[in-house]
């Protein structure tokens, strides 16, 4: 059946309409340059891989896991015709973590290509994990001033052989928010800069061989919620202006050389959830008191610091805390009871190798979430309020041993229900309970006992009388 002129017509309109909108919906493609720099960077990752072959499309249409694309809008002049969209990469992501993160995977001979550094205008990530574990990887010291200025992600997770100074690496990063080297090679001060990077909101510069004090300034630095320097070789003073971090609510300074005072600043923290400055070389000053102002704390550990003193009655607010590391402080006195009477989320409780001494609280033995109790090493005594059932819950993480003078009752059911460090305890002596007798060896013993017994013989000598 023949088509009419008119219905030829409107074919021929809706064709040509379908095939415009088509062509001008048409998403851009990555430029050949960029492209072939990721092929590049690739190789550089895993040699072993043949990623041209695997990828041979657009790599923002069709790219591996881990490279991230996104689209821009660019005006020639002001008028909304003439604007032309173009497609460049923004993440870059390198090193199996799981099969929900199946980036490309790293190999021993994994290097970083500078081309990072030089092809990719629009990057905002950029994630290497457990890539550079063999071969010796320098960081690089020349980052051009024109890379970053997008960069709001730059993460270094576990790569040992990735070996040289920070600063290498911090440019001029002016959108950064995270800064996360950890586990790796780098070594020497935090440069100066990084207190000019006022986006920043993470700071994770654990397990790796920095060194010095705060050289940097933190003044800048309000957006700041994590700041993590832990096991590095870092000393001096920790600067009193750190309590201006008022949004923080992660400070990890542990197993360091920090030494000093525990800055009273650190109280000005509302909104800190978890500090651990355990493991330094703080001075002589007690458990700090500040702690009392921080209601919003979760977690805080101060362990193997020699604070000296008592500890403190400042658990009234911290209801919410779930974990206490005090271990190996120089603490003496008492534990006051006031911990277990208020800490009823308490998951942790590390108190051992200090000198303490009297009773454990019996409020500790009903702690409904405890998890672990470490009391070990101290000169407590007295019968521990733990039962049978809350023994065998701990288990192992009840530990008591090294208090001479503590005991459990008989009723315990040692070898059935006493498990851990707490079936090693001895028996608590049972209690005197003297029989009703006429006549003891204490009465018969003392002058006024002997005057009284005389008196009652007499006594029962009328009665057998008169009878």
């Amino acid at each position: 059946m023949a088509l009419s002129s008119s219905s030829m017509r409107t074919l021929v309109f809706f064709t040509t309409l379908l095939s415009f909108l088509v062509v001008s919906n048409q998403q851009p493609f990555l430029s050949s340059l960029e492209q072939d720099s990721v092929y590049q960077v690739l190789d550089s990752v895993n040699p072993t891989i043949h990623w041209r072959s695997l990828f041979p499309d657009d790599l923002c249409s069709s790219p591996p896991h881990g490279v991230v694309c996104d689209y821009f809008t660019i005006s020639t002049n002001d008028t909304v015709s003439s604007q032309t969209e173009t497609v460049h990469i923004t993440e870059l992501s390198f090193g199996y973590v799981s099969d929900y993160s199946p980036n490309p995977p790293c190999n021993a001979n994994s290097t970083l290509n500078p081309l990072i550094f030089t092809s990719f205008k629009h990057l905002r990530k950029l994630f290497f994990y457990k890539c550079f574990t063999e071969k010796q990887v320098p960081v690089p010291d020349n980052i051009p001033a024109s890379f970053g200025s997008s960069l709001e992600d730059l993460v270094f997770i576990d790569n040992p052989s990735f070996v040289g100074p920070l600063g290498g690496i911090i440019g001029s990063f002016t959108n950064l928010r995270r800064l996360v080297l950890t586990g790796n090679g780098v070594y020497g001060g935090i440069p100066d800069k990084v207190g000019d990077l006022v986006g920043l909101e993470e700071i994770t510069l654990s397990r790796n061989k920095l060194s010095g004090g705060f050289s940097f300034s933190l003044d800048k630095l309000k957006k700041l919620r994590i700041l993590d320097l832990s096991q590095n070789q870092f000393d001096g003073n920790v600067p009193e202006e750190m309590g201006n971090l008022t949004n923080l609510l992660k400070l990890d300074l542990s197993s360091n050389v920090y030494s000093g005072k525990i800055p009273g600043s650190l109280g000005h923290l509302k909104s800190l959830e978890f500090m651990d400055l355990s493991f330094n070389r703080f001075g002589n000053f007690g458990v700090p008191t500040f702690i009392a102002e921080m209601d919003k704390l979760r977690e805080v550990y101060l362990s193997g610091n020699l604070l000296g003193g008592e500890i403190p009655e400042i658990w009234e607010s911290l209801g919410g805390i779930v974990g206490i590391g005090l271990s190996g402080t120089g603490l003496v006195g008492k534990i006051p009871a006031s911990m277990g009477i208020h800490l009823k989320k308490l998951s942790y409780l590390g108190l051992d190798n200090n000198k303490l001494q009297g009773n454990v609280p019996e409020e500790f033995g009903v702690l409904e979430l405890v998890g672990e109790i470490n009391l070990e090493n101290n000169n407590l005594s007295g019968r521990v309020p733990f039962s049978a059932e809350f023994s065998t819950k701990v288990g192992e993480k009840l530990k008591l041993k090294g208090n001479p003078d503590l005991c459990i009752d008989e009723k315990f059911s040692i070898g059935k229900n006493a498990s851990g460090s707490i079936g090693q305890l001895k028996l608590c002596k049972k209690p005197d309970n003297p029989k009703a007798a006429m006549f003891s060896d204490a009465t018969a013993a003392s002058p006024s006992g002997l005057v009284v017994a005389s008196h009652m013989l007499m006594f029962l000598g009328f009665l057998v009388f008169f009878a």
